[in-house]
């Protein structure tokens, strides 16, 4: 079956509030009293509660700014993961002008400068900064009585079309996440026309395309899924739900016999995994993700889910949860609509899995586990670990990765890093060059100093690798767009934004169908418009 492949590209706001990687952190000056050092438990300099006490209302803004922006990387529940823990025990140690510095500045570890690029207010930061130093709210229950009531059916199955409705090149369909919007632009590849713009979730982190290419399937950080129709002929929404409160990742099942008859989504909060029918989203099971980490056994309620891919050699699913290192190996061969079962295999791995993307040959599977720098290699045809691959970077984060067959080193695998500037090269073929498998066989430094990688992108027909840098404080860096020649494996050329966007990021290139154009957001600031730009591939030059 030829299945059509759509190019998505995510303007990708979403990914700053995943990145407060350093300190989500509170405000207020610290007191001062005699003691140069102050003797308060508090810390910080003899901070005391009256520094970061705050009204009810307050607390709701704060509650609120905090899901949306900084969740993502130190938990619901502030203990930290891919960011640092931000306990109130953490955090009023560190002070409180300290806490502002570090929201409205950033730092070079991958923490967004919320402050500077406007995105927080300088009252917002204040807010924060006390927030963090308050105990940490209960988080909302969520169970299949609420995801129930959420479940919408906008065009029943019978009544969507049977062929495609539009002359146009639908598989050519870029989807471009408008994040604080709430919504997804729908724009034509080949002419680059806008389409239509569909409402979503809040902050929608990925869209992913159905098995046949027919659907887009995105997911909102708020936790709500929508399926939208590219055969209408304007795309719309088909159905929606809201399995969770807070979630990253959406998969489809691809297994022959199977082809989009179930989606699964990986919730952040609730810690869980839901099942839904593939073209109606009813909800059929949810399963906690919560459980015993991998190094030293401690149970960890907030074990999130995080990416999530379809097994090409079973009919399962491979989910990575978080916080615990366990990669889920889940079968849906035994389910038949809300009756039957799944079963799970755990795999230990390593903390803290996060995102990845499959090897040349779809064999195996390699997710970061990028608070310890290391790629996990799970082989799924023997459903087994493969390898626990050193990095040679820090805080490795890959997308998707990048693959390449190289002249010398056989089939690679790529991914960069959010606190280094090394692109690294892993040898991916253990039959045909036994010698490259799983290690590190070349790095890659790219220009200038720190990381803030967060996109590596590659196609069959390209003779590029491109990646971006937007967390780099550096904001020439986090304005340019890295070209890596894949014979070479050099930096071949830095493209730098044009100056009319400049101070916006580029970031997450999208390839169109042939190969011959790449697609790059231009994003990250408050006050003006962002842009789509689209390169030649060949020519490495700006053509819209």
């Amino acid at each position: 079956m030829n299945i059509p492949r759509h190019w998505l590209l995510g303007a990708f706001a979403a990914l700053s509030i995943a990145f407060l990687a350093v300190g989500c952190a509170p405000s207020g000056n610290a007191k001062k009293d005699g003691n140069a050092g102050g003797n308060d438990v508090a810390g910080g300099g003899g901070a005391t509660a009256e520094d970061w006490k705050l009204s009810d209302a307050d607390m709701e803004k704060g509650k609120e700014i905090y899901f949306n922006r900084c969740a993502g990387c130190h938990g619901v529940l502030r203990k930290g993961a891919t960011g640092k823990n931000i306990e109130p025990e953490s955090t009023r140690a560190k002070g409180t002008a300290y806490l502002e510095a570090i929201i409205t500045n950033g730092s070079p570890a991958g923490m967004p400068e919320w402050g500077k690029s406007g995105i927080l207010t300088p009252d917002e930061v204040k807010l924060m900064a006390k927030y963090i130093q308050n105990p940490v709210p209960a988080p909302p229950d969520w169970g299949m009585p609420d995801i129930r009531n959420s479940h919408k059916v906008l065009v029943p199955v019978e009544k969507r079309p049977t062929a495609p409705q539009t002359t146009r090149n639908w598989e050519n369909y870029f989807g471009v996440i408008l994040r604080d919007a709430g919504k997804v632009a729908i724009i034509d590849g080949d002419n680059y026309e806008l389409v239509n713009i569909v409402d979503t979730g809040f902050a929608v982190h990925i869209l992913r395309t159905s098995a046949t290419g027919r659907y887009f399937f995105s997911i909102g950080r708020d936790g709500k899924v929508t399926l939208i129709d590219l055969w209408m002929e304007k795309p719309d929404r088909v159905a929606e739900l809201r399995p969770v409160l807070e979630a990253r990742s959406i998969e489809t099942s691809r297994f022959e016999g199977f082809v989009d008859k179930f989606a699964i989504v990986g919730g952040y909060w609730p810690p869980a995994l839901v099942v839904m029918d593939g073209q109606t989203l009813e909800p059929l099971k949810m399963v906690s993700s919560s459980g015993y980490e991998v190094n030293d056994g401690t149970y960890v309620h907030e074990a999130r889910v995080a990416a999530i891919v379809a097994d090409h050699h079973h009919p399962s699913w491979v989910v990575n949860i978080k916080e615990t290192g366990q990669m889920w190996l889940v079968d849906y061969s035994n389910l038949k609509g809300k009756e039957g079962s799944l079963k799970i295999d755990m795999i230990a791995s390593e903390r803290y899995l996060h995102d990845g993307g499959w090897d040349l040959s779809k064999r195996y599977f390699l997710v970061a586990a990028n608070a310890k720098h290391k790629i996990a290699v799970i082989d799924t045809q023997t459903q087994q670990l493969a390898a626990l691959v050193d990095s040679n970077g820090n805080t490795p984060h890959p997308g998707r990765g990048a693959n390449i067959d190289h002249p010398a080193y056989g089939p690679l695998w790529a991914t960069g890093h959010i606190g280094s500037n090394h692109i690294s090269f892993i040898g991916t073929d253990p039959d045909g060059h036994k010698e490259n498998a799983w290690k590190v066989v070349k790095q890659v430094e790219l220009p200038g100093v720190g990381g803030g990688n967060l996109f590596i992108k590659t196609h069959p027909n390209s003779p590029h690798i491109y990646a971006d840098r937007p967390l780099n404080p550096d904001q020439m860096l986090a304005d340019s767009i890295f070209v890596i020649d894949k014979d070479t494996l050099e930096n071949k050329r830095t493209l730098v934004i044009p100056e009319e966007f400049r101070g916006h990021k580029a970031v997450h290139m999208e390839y169109n169908k042939a190969g011959t154009e790449v697609w790059v957001a231009a994003w990250g600031r408050m006050d003006k418009p962002g842009a789509i730009l689209v390169y030649d591939d060949k020519t490495l030059e700006l053509k819209k």
